[in-house]
């Protein structure tokens, strides 16, 4: 199957998926607790099982280079968002909208990038980074949506925003097509680059939201789905890698 096609089609996937969240969780549920946990593990999963073992497989040892880089990467995009949102947290909670669509539309661009990098690389890897951007996905935008819908916009009018911010996931996806056809050596590096950002969303952001759950049976409801994510992430790799 073409890549171009593969690519445009899991893009549009993450697209739907995060839009339609918004709709259908109730932000703070605790459906959304479920969704971290499966989502942490599906991207350790995926950084783990899948991206990095591919992309040392191509060039060796400098990938836990840029890997570091993407932790160091997502690390600051994290911390400079969080300036603007608190910045302007004081004055207004509409004065929020703005940062948190830019940050959004870098974050898609990013995804879009990942994405695209992936399958150029192999159908496999392409699967396994969709599914872990797909369930890390809706829970971030059912996040962001929450402060939208707070700051006094309608839920229709969130998904909509959440649509516009959405169309840079396909720039960021083209780019990286087009680019990859004149570099081969910048599919490894945007994989690699994602794997160390995928492991610093899941072990700085999702895991320690779970750690803050002291009942003991839902505790262990977020174990299993976490190790649930990293199965899924396995079984994925089985699957497509015997077709």
């Amino acid at each position: 199957m073409d890549a171009l096609f593969l690519i445009l089609f899991s893009v549009s996937i993450v697209s739907l998926v995060s839009i339609l969240a918004v709709f259908f969780l109730k932000v703070g549920s605790q459906r959304l607790f479920w969704i971290i946990s499966f989502a942490a593990g599906t991207m350790l999963g995926a950084a783990f099982l899948d991206m990095l073992p591919e992309a040392v497989e191509v060039s060796g040892g400098s990938v836990l280079v840029y890997s570091l880089a993407g932790i160091a990467g997502f690390f600051i995009l994290e911390h400079f968002i969080h300036w603007h949102h608190h910045r302007h947290e004081s004055k207004s909670l509409k004065s929020a909208v703005y940062p948190i669509l830019v940050g959004d539309a870098i974050h898609n661009f990013v995804d879009g990038t990942v994405i695209a990098a992936s399958f150029l690389t192999d159908v496999r890897v392409g699967i396994a980074a969709t599914a872990a951007i797909i369930f890390h996905e809706v829970p971030q935008e059912l996040g962001d949506a929450g402060i939208l819908i707070y700051s006094g916009l309608s839920r229709f009018k969130a998904a909509v925003f959440n649509f516009a911010s959405a169309i840079t996931a396909f720039v960021g996806a083209l780019l990286a097509f087009y680019f990859n056809a004149r570099f081969e050596w910048l599919n490894v590096i945007l994989v690699s680059f994602a794997a160390g950002g995928f492991i610093y969303i899941a072990a700085g952001d999702l895991l320690p939201e779970l750690r803050k759950e002291l009942d003991v049976k839902k505790s262990g409801v977020h174990i299993m789905l976490f190790l649930s994510g990293i199965m899924a992430i396995w079984l994925i790799i089985r699957v497509v890698g015997a077709v």
